[in-house]
C-alpha cells in the first residue's frame, strides 16, 4: 500500500484514539493532578517502550546537539502540552475544551507559514477552516457562550498547550527522519518523566496515586493505547506528512468523545454532532489533498 496512504491512516487512528483519552483524562483529573497525571501516564508509556529501546536506538548513535533536541521536544509536546491540556480540562466542560482542541491544525499552519516550513494554499487555509467550522458547529454556541474568569483561564491553558503541540509538529519532523519516530517518541517520553519526576516528588512524594479501580483502568489506557501506541502512529504519520495536514485530523479528537459519550453512555446523537462529522472529514479531504491522491490513483497503471 502506498506509504503515504498509510501515513493519513496512522494519524486518523491517533485523532481517534486521542478522542477516548479525552474522556479517560476527564475521568481521571478528578482523582489526581494535572502534572501527576501526565507523569504517571508517561512512566506507563516507557515502561511499554523499554523492551523495545535496544531495537530502537539510532545505529550512528546519538550526538549531543541531537538529545537536546529530543529533550526540547519531549518538553514541549509530552509536558507543557499534557499539562495545559489536563489543567484546562480541570476548568472548563470537556465541550468547551474541546473547541480549543481544534485549534491545533489552525495554530499548526499560523507556525509552519510564519517559519517558511509550509505554504499557505487555499486548500489547506479552507481544509482547516472547515474543520474548525465543524467543530464549532458539532458543539454548538453553547460550549463559547459560557463565560468567567476561571473559563477565560482554561482557554488560555489550552490554547498555550496546543501552541506547544503546534510548535512540535513544525519544527520535530527533521529529527524524526533521522533517528526515526519511534525512538524519538519513547525519548521524548522519557524525558518528561525524568522532568516531571522532582516536581511530583515535591508536589505529593513518589508513592502510587490512590485510584479507583475505575481511576486505574483509565491511567492503564492513557499510559499504553492512548500512549504508547497513539504517539508512535502520530509520530509516524507526522514523519511522513506535511505537519499542517498530520494536525489537521486532530480535529477528530472530540467527535471521536461525543460519539464515545453516545454510544457508551447512552448520550444523544444530535444532528449537530452529524452536521460537524460531516464539515470535518470535508475540511480533511480538502485540506489534506485526499482528492488529489484518489486522482492519481486511479490515472496509475
Amino acid at each position: 500500500m502506498n506509504r503515504t496512504l498509510l501515513a493519513h491512516a496512522a494519524a486518523a487512528a491517533a485523532a481517534l484514539s486521542a478522542g477516548t483519552a479525552v474522556v479517560a483524562t476527564r475521568f481521571a483529573i478528578g482523582e489526581t493532578d494535572p502534572l501527576s497525571l501526565v507523569f504517571f501516564r508517561y512512566l506507563i508509556s516507557v515502561l511499554c517502550f523499554a523492551p523495545f529501546l535496544p531495537m530502537l536506538w539510532p545505529r550512528q548513535g546519538l550526538s549531543l546537539p541531537e538529545a537536546a533536541k529530543i529533550a526540547l521536544f519531549g518538553i514541549l509536546f509530552f509536558v507543557l502540552f499534557p499539562w495545559g491540556f489536563n489543567a484546562s480540562l480541570e476548568i472548563v466542560p470537556a465541550a468547551r475544551g474541546a473547541v480549543g482542541l481544534a485549534t491545533v491544525p489552525i495554530q499548526t499552519l499560523l507556525v509552519a507559514a510564519a517559519f517558511g516550513r509550509e505554504s499557505l494554499t487555499v486548500a489547506k487555509i479552507g481544509g482547516v477552516l472547515l474543520a474548525f467550522g465543524g467543530i464549532a458547529v458539532a458543539f454548538g454556541a453553547a460550549a463559547l457562550g459560557q463565560v468567567g474568569a476561571d473559563y477565560l483561564l482554561g482557554d488560555v491553558l489550552m490554547l498555550l498547550g496546543v501552541l506547544c503541540a503546534a510548535v512540535y509538529s513544525v519544527f520535530s519532523r527533521p529529527t524524526l527522519m533521522r533517528h526515526g519516530p519511534l525512538f524519538v517518541t519513547a525519548m521524548g517520553m522519557a524525558v518528561s518523566v525524568v522532568t516531571l519526576a522532582p516536581v511530583v516528588a515535591v508536589g505529593g512524594g513518589m508513592a502510587l496515586p490512590a485510584f479507583s479501580f475505575g481511576g486505574w483502568l483509565a491511567l492503564l489506557f492513557l499510559g499504553s493505547f492512548a500512549g504508547a501506541l497513539q504517539f508512535s502512529l502520530y509520530m509516524w504519520a507526522l514523519r511522513w506528512l506535511p505537519p499542517t495536514t498530520t494536525a489537521l485530523y486532530l480535529t477528530l479528537n472530540p467527535i471521536a468523545a461525543m460519539a464515545l459519550g453516545t454510544i457508551l453512555l447512552g448520550e444523544a446523537l444530535t444532528a449537530e454532532l452529524v452536521a460537524g462529522l460531516v464539515l470535518i472529514l470535508g475540511g480533511i479531504l480538502v485540506g489534506a489533498g485526499l482528492f488529489k491522491l484518489k486522482v492519481r490513483a486511479a490515472q496509475s497503471p
